[in-house]
C-alpha cells in the first residue's frame, strides 16, 4: 500500500518560514517525480513545485519561484518544501504528490499518488 505522509504544516506570521516534509512508503521512491500542490476550499488544486527523480531538475509555479525550494532525499524516501517569505495568500492545504518519472511538468492529471495534505496558515 502506497502512502505519502506530509508533516510540518502550521500557523506562521506573514514573512515567516515553514518547512514541509513528505515521506513515502510502499513505492520505489526514486521512480517518481515528486511534487507539491496546494488547495484552498472552493478552488482548484494548484501546482506549487516539482523535482525530478534524480533531484537535479526543479520546477516552480511563478508565484513561488524564489521563495520556495523543493528538494528530496531518495535514501530517506522524503521530499521537502522549504517556504520562505510567506504571504497570507499562501494559506492552503498542501499536498505531496508522486507523478510520472518522465517529466517535471506535473498537473493534477498525471499524478499517481497523493498524500492526505497538511494545513498551512499564514496570518497577516
Amino acid at each position: 500500500q502506497v502512502q505519502l505522509v506530509e508533516s510540518g504544516g502550521g500557523l506562521v506570521q506573514a514573512g515567516g518560514s515553514l518547512n514541509l516534509y513528505c515521506q513515502g512508503s510502499g513505492l520505489t521512491f526514486s521512480n517518481y517525480t515528486m511534487g507539491w500542490f496546494r488547495e484552498v476550499p472552493g478552488t482548484n488544486r494548484e501546482f506549487v513545485a516539482a523535482i525530478s527523480w534524480h533531484g537535479t531538475v526543479t520546477r516552480y509555479a511563478r508565484s513561488e519561484k524564489g521563495r520556495f525550494a523543493i528538494s528530496r532525499d531518495n535514501a530517506k524516501n522524503t521530499v521537502y518544501l522549504q517556504m520562505n517569505s510567506l504571504k497570507p495568500e499562501d494559506t492552503a492545504v498542501y499536498y505531496c504528490a508522486a507523478g510520472s518519472r518522465s517529466t517535471v511538468i506535473l498537473d493534477t492529471t498525471n499524478i499517481y499518488y497523493w498524500g492526505q495534505g497538511t494545513q498551512v496558515t499564514v496570518s497577516s
